[in-house]
């Protein structure tokens, strides 16, 4: 779980981010949770967005998504939002002095 601190950091990190992947009419596939999945592990912070032709609001999405990513919805801003998971080999973010 987050902190509101974290939580803030990371929002200003993912600020510059681009949009890496889409929940569209499909909704959320196995295959969409595993690219997810990768994405966490590389980048451990990445920004997803929901078209207007899905069923799922942004924040059903990164929920469902977080949750099967054993992740942490960072924001949910308009159809996009933010999914954190650190990763315990290789961190890329140093959340250490972030309480």
């Amino acid at each position: 779980m987050l902190t509101s601190k974290q939580r803030a950091y990371l929002r200003g990190i993912a600020q510059s981010y681009e949009t890496i992947l889409q929940v569209g009419k499909g909704g959320i596939s196995e295959n969409l949770i595993t690219q997810v999945n990768d994405a966490l592990r590389k980048r451990e912070l990445i920004k997803l967005r929901v078209l207007d032709n899905s069923m799922l609001s942004a924040r059903e999405a990164a929920e469902e998504l977080a949750k099967a990513a054993e992740a942490d919805v960072v924001q949910v801003i308009g159809s996009r939002f933010v999914l954190y998971k650190p990763n315990p080999k290789e961190p890329v973010i140093d959340m250490k002095g972030v309480r």
